[in-house]
């Protein structure tokens, strides 16, 4: 890719400005220009630096004020703003799943999409089984800008990212300032202090360090302290005369809870006792589970560790510009990672006789755990334990690049990838029984007619036998990537070319094993219950191997036409791919280890044809896009594998616009996907892929005064398919978000947020393909209504 030179830009506007006379208008169009940030340089996804406005790619840049504007809660409803990006944040802080332009979420994740620190891989893998990669990061105030890029340039810029890049650049010390802040939730339990400082220790040595810690529980109501924890994050650069060389390091240890699919009506109003935007089956009744631990021992699992990633993460990235016009580049992060995730999900909700009889036989009864109480009400919940122990999810990774100029508008680099991402976990899963109640739920016994106990404090079967005890799993695989890539980029008058080829390959090893039954006295008591008879372990002595490799080769191809300095066309078509890892797991490898190799990688194809233009305070860009998708997949909730080929067509738009204080920003994506072709369920062929809307979309509003700021943001959606049957159908909806920010001093600012104003329900996905008999789904929902208050302090 050509970088566009911005002083040559600036001479033309001011040749301009003084030929009509008017040095005061420059001076506005100059800013303005730069609030559009059309002149932005981008280092995400591009062999070397470039603006937006040259670029042959679809590229965003956001700040954190900008992100500010739709009051993110967690990481993930950041990236609702970004233009292509369809981010379904309503698992908590992590496990979102996020697809771009039709590119599908057949299970979970970002499976398409990768996710980055500084520009290097959070995870290899985006769709890691309750090891999603925005489970492993964190949004707050050392990020100095979001870089995403969307459509097939990523294809030859990062290993497993055909659809796209969201990259969080953080902060260096280059400013030398900090601030502190504390956010209070005042509609619900939450604490949170931020805080960043960077500055410079000489005239070549400066740093950056920050983080945040918190406690609460939550948006939803748990009965416990459910987030908890913090991160911290530092680097440290040395600058030369030709270069510079920075240490970098993280350290992330925070509990938060995760929200998987609860109990509502199909229309998704809620159910008596279960509000569907504020409750969670999550109760301070149930925080402890005991079970055989991977290795076969007796232990227990905390409820209130949710999703706690413990992240250790050291690296390195060192640039230098050489002799004879040549640059090299390396960026280098090792990272521990361990942790747990522990939700509850309802695998059934019924009435209570029928799944009291289902377990104990006619007549059978349900009773309250704690008072022994009959639980005489209609519903009750199944419940399966997601108890999933991280056991390492570590990763080395390097990434080397040599350019070589020739010109100021001509280039050439060479680069080398290198990763080794380990995958080790343990499903440990149990099964209880539930009230269906938002408050404090209470676990239920089941008793048999004659009066034989079937479950004890709740537990009715250590494993999931509902779901034929799938899911006593225990995997080590090891995933090694190598890639090789080159990337050529000039430019003829006013047309810039850029081509990239990548080859990708690697090997998966390890092994893996299922599960198995055995008597065990679980509690110690010298008796053995009836859940206690038949109790799902691993089977170890039966391991079966991981041994196989793939390859796949990606190319890209893009043109921008300079048309005028306000006007631009592009185009690329590319080929990129996406090698599986875990998922293919327990069905997928055959028995030696190895893998077929049209199972070991999905290829995606695409095409993009857009247009950038700007005026004096609007700006739009719009992409035409088509894509298609081979996917390969295995869902844990519904224990399906998938065999797919999906198409994708549709429009994306960006749009800014500036008068006067106002600031508005918009964006939105029309897409029109079908299942081409499926091997396993070819009655599906045709249909829209699950969840996927016509139109979604993103607008904010800021309005600027001397004393603080206000902005209005509209995120939403148009009807979607809970499934790939296309009879569930969940509405379209807009949630609305607010702030407004004051300041108190110079340098001291009181802000209000308001996240979900109008409280709207909007549900993103749902179990449940059609509507069952009792009209009650499983499904996620965004939160109801938040707000919360924030004060910081900025100094320098």
């Amino acid at each position: 890719m050509t970088t566009h030179h911005t002083p040559l830009y600036l001479i033309s506007a001011l040749a301009l400005a003084v030929s009509q006379g008017v040095h005061a208008q420059d001076e506005q169009e100059t800013k303005v220009q730069a609030n559009q940030g059309l002149e932005t340089i981008v280092v995400t996804g591009v062999p070397r630096r470039t603006t937006i406005m040259a670029s042959s790619s679809s590229v965003s840049s956001l700040s954190l004020e900008q992100v500010e504007v739709s009051t993110p809660r967690s990481t993930a409803e950041a990236f609702r703003i970004i233009p292509g990006v369809r981010a379904e944040s309503t698992g908590g802080e992590g496990n979102a799943n996020i697809a771009v332009r039709g590119l599908p979420v057949a299970s979970g994740g970002a499976k398409f999409l990768q996710l980055q620190e500084d520009g290097l891989p959070v995870m290899q893998f985006g769709d890691v089984a309750f090891g999603n990669a925005d489970i492993f990061m964190r949004l707050d105030n050392t990020v100095q800008t979001i870089e995403s890029i969307r459509g097939g340039s990523a294809s030859t810029s990062a290993s497993n990212a055909p659809g796209g890049i969201i990259n969080f650049i953080s902060k260096n010390g280059e400013n030398e300032s900090g601030s502190v802040s504390s956010t209070v939730g005042l509609d619900y339990d939450s604490v949170r202090t931020d805080f960043e400082y960077g500055t410079y220790l000489t005239d070549s040595v400066r740093f950056h360090v920050g983080g945040f810690v918190r406690q609460g529980e939550g948006p939803r109501e748990t009965g416990y302290t459910s987030n908890k924890g913090g991160q911290i994050k530092a680097n440290l650069t040395k600058d030369f005369e030709s270069g510079y060389v920075r240490l970098y390091y993280k350290h992330l240890d925070d509990k938060s809870v995760g929200y998987l699919p609860m109990p509502m009506y199909s229309n998704g109003d809620s159910i008596a006792g279960f509000d569907a935007q504020s409750d969670t089956p999550h109760s301070a009744l149930f925080t402890k589970t005991v079970r055989l631990n991977g290795e076969n021992q007796i232990s227990s699992g905390d409820l209130r560790d949710g999703m706690n990633p413990n992240v250790d993460a050291v690296g390195f990235e060192a640039v230098f510009d050489l002799d004879n016009d040549w640059r090299i580049e390396n960026r280098f992060r090792k990272s521990s990672i361990s942790g747990n995730f522990n939700s509850l999900i309802p695998a059934e909700v019924g009435s209570a006789s029928s799944i009291a009889q289902s377990i104990g036989g006619a007549g059978a009864t349900l009773s309250n755990a704690n008072t022994g109480e009959a639980f005489n009400d209609e519903l009750a919940m199944r419940i399966h334990t997601f108890d999933v122990t991280l056991n390492d999810f570590g990763s080395i990774v390097n990434d080397f690049k040599l350019t070589k100029s020739f010109s100021d508008d001509t280039s050439l680099t060479f680069g080398y990838f290198a990763s080794t991402q380990n995958i080790a976990m343990s499903w440990l899963w149990n099964s209880y029984l539930m009230e269906l109640k938002g408050d404090n739920a209470a676990l239920l016994n089941v008793t048999a007619a004659d009066g034989t106990e079937y479950s004890e404090n709740g537990l009715y079967a250590y494993g999931t036998p509902y779901w034929g005890n799938c899911c006593q799993r225990d995997y080590d695989t090891e995933y090694d990537t190598r890639a090789p890539y080159v990337a050529f980029s000039t430019k003829l008058g006013d047309v810039s070319i850029d081509a990239s080829a990548r080859y990708d390959s690697g090997e998966a090893r390890g092994n893996y094993a299922g599960a198995v039954t055995s008597t065990v006295d679980m509690n110690r008591d010298g008796t053995i219950s009836i859940p206690e008879q038949n109790v799902a372990g691993i089977d170890i002595a039966n391991a079966s191997p991981v041994n196989y490799d793939w390859s796949y080769s990606s190319y890209s191809v893009g043109a921008n036409y300079q048309i005028d300095p306000s006007l631009a066309t592009f185009a690329r078509i590319s080929k990129g791919g996406r090698a599986n890892a875990d998922r293919l797991l327990f069905g997928k490898v055959r028995s030696d280890g190895s893998v077929a190799d049209e199972d070991a990688v999905d290829e995606v194809n695409q095409f993009e044809i857009g247009v950038k233009k700007r005026f004096d305070s609007f700006s739009v860009f719009a992409t035409a896009f088509y894509a298609e998708t081979e996917e390969q997949n295995f869902e844990a909730t519904s224990q399906t594998f998938f065999d797919r080929e999906y198409e994708a067509k549709g429009i994306e738009v960006e749009s800014t616009y500036f008068m006067d204080a106002w600031d508005f920003r918009g964006n939105f994506t029309w897409t029109d996907a079908e299942i081409a072709k499926d091997a396993l369920t070819p009655e599906v062929v045709g249909n829209t892929p699950r969840r996927q809307a016509d139109l979604i979309y993103s607008l904010m509003a800021r309005y600027s005064y001397d004393k603080g700021a206000a902005g209005v943001s509209f995120i939403g959606t148009t009807d979607a398919y809970a499934q790939d049957n296309n009879d569930l159908k969940f509405d379209g909806y807009t949630q609305v978000n607010a702030f407004v920010s004051y300041d108190l001093s110079e340098n001291l600012n009181l802000a209000l947020n308001v996240n979900n104003l109008f409280d709207t329900v909007g549900i993103t996905e749902a179990e449940e393909g059609s509507v069952p008999e009792n009209d009650i789904i499983r499904a996620r929902t965004i939160n109801g209504r938040t707000t919360s208050v924030t004060l910081k302090y900025a100094f320098n």
